[in-house]
């Protein structure tokens, strides 16, 4: 029977135990994309995680809908992300790098005045994350076929990219509403072409992404990072069940390291469906689990492993707080994402430091 402190094989990936580091975007880049000592130090910290998926990361500058977001397509980021691999390895971790193209959750004023792009030309609703003054999201433009595969491209080139860095393996994103999404779910996908339509076509940009990644790294090193719910960035599929289903039976075939559902737990949940759709594929469950949740779900075999977000942002010693059923450090969302400093990022002390400062500790 699972528990927390198995170990477990993940493809090529060795975990010294189940408790995983979700990819939480801080926005501590620089201008320019690149690493930073703090962000080293933070995810060293953290490292005691069987494995850590890093912040969701650009594959160009087109890519991006957030500042100061991490990227993984010059050199100078790849010297950044040096830091942080090194310093995760020290530590005996585990790290993969998520791959990111933001698509339609964009504005011009993060791309240099250019239109984002997406599946179609669906508009999302609301306003642009983080951009002030407000703006709403503007009409996306939809790719052609040929800037599909540049795109295709560029995914591999940051993945090669990934593995100069130092990194581990790679995770698609493929989730959250991104541009992967967008051309797989439904109400963002209205193309007519080899890509639009039937599930076949709608999953195609995610199924030759993948095989670009397999191409640097093998299966065994490849994860892939899903949202069956679309509850975000205003997102819908007329029917997740075979749209996502389809997605981790061909993932299934491929032999891929992981996938990765971002889904909290009720009635509504497809993630044990896509399980059973994958022919083995080891699946990472996350979203608001519980102490109680993860060991249930790692006892009774319904995922084999468990994934936190916020929880590793406050408790860099997740994993031995986890294990040890020992209270959690509360979360500060004061600085939590896009500043330059320590506090809220670097600060939060592990179980260890609070005992030091006990009297008569």
């Amino acid at each position: 029977m699972a528990q927390l402190n198995s170990p477990l094989t993940l493809g090529e990936l060795k975990l010294k135990n189940r408790v995983v580091m979700a990819p939480l975007t801080r926005s501590r880049a620089t201008a320019e994309r690149v690493p930073t000592v703090m962000m080293a130090e933070y995810y060293a910290q953290r490292a005691s995680a069987g494995l850590i998926i890093s912040e969701a990361t650009v594959i160009s500058e087109e890519a991006n809908g957030y500042l100061n977001t991490p990227g993984l397509f010059t050199d100078a980021q790849v010297e950044g992300w040096k830091l942080v691999t090194n310093a995760v390895h020290d530590k005996e971790g585990l790290i993969v790098a998520q791959l990111w193209h933001v698509g339609r959750v964009s504005h011009p004023d993060l791309l240099n005045g250019e239109t984002p792009v997406s599946a179609s030309t669906v508009q999302q609703a609301g306003y642009v994350s983080l951009l002030r003054p407000k703006r709403e999201y503007v009409v996306p433009r939809p790719l052609e076929i040929s800037e599909i595969q540049a795109i295709v491209e560029q995914y591999k080139q940051s993945a090669i990219k990934a593995k100069q860095a130092g990194f581990d393996g790679v995770e698609l994103h493929a989730a959250n509403g991104y541009l992967i999404d967008q051309f797989l779910q439904s109400s963002t996908n209205q193309r007519t072409d080899l890509y639009g339509g039937s599930v076949e076509n709608r999953a195609r940009f995610l199924l030759e992404v993948v095989d670009a990644l397999i191409e640097v790294w093998g299966a065994g090193r490849v994860g892939v990072h899903l949202a069956p719910r679309g509850d975000e960035h205003d997102m819908g599929d007329e029917n997740p069940r075979e749209t996502f289903g389809y997605a981790l039976e061909e993932l299934g075939k491929r032999k891929i390291a992981f996938f990765f559902t971002r889904e909290h737990l009720d009635e509504g949940s497809i993630s044990g469906y896509l399980k059973q759709r994958s022919n083995g594929v080891p699946y990472i469950a996350n979203m608001k689990l519980s102490r109680e949740d993860a060991i249930d779900l790692l006892a009774s075999g319904k995922a084999e492993a468990v994934s936190f977000g916020k929880d590793y942002i406050s408790n860099p010693d997740l994993y031995e707080r986890l294990v040890g059923d020992a209270p959690l450090n509360e979360l500060i969302f004061d600085n939590m994402i896009g500043t330059d400093v320590a506090e809220g990022y670097v600060d939060y002390p592990t179980l260890a430091e609070l005992e030091a400062l006990e009297p008569n500790a």
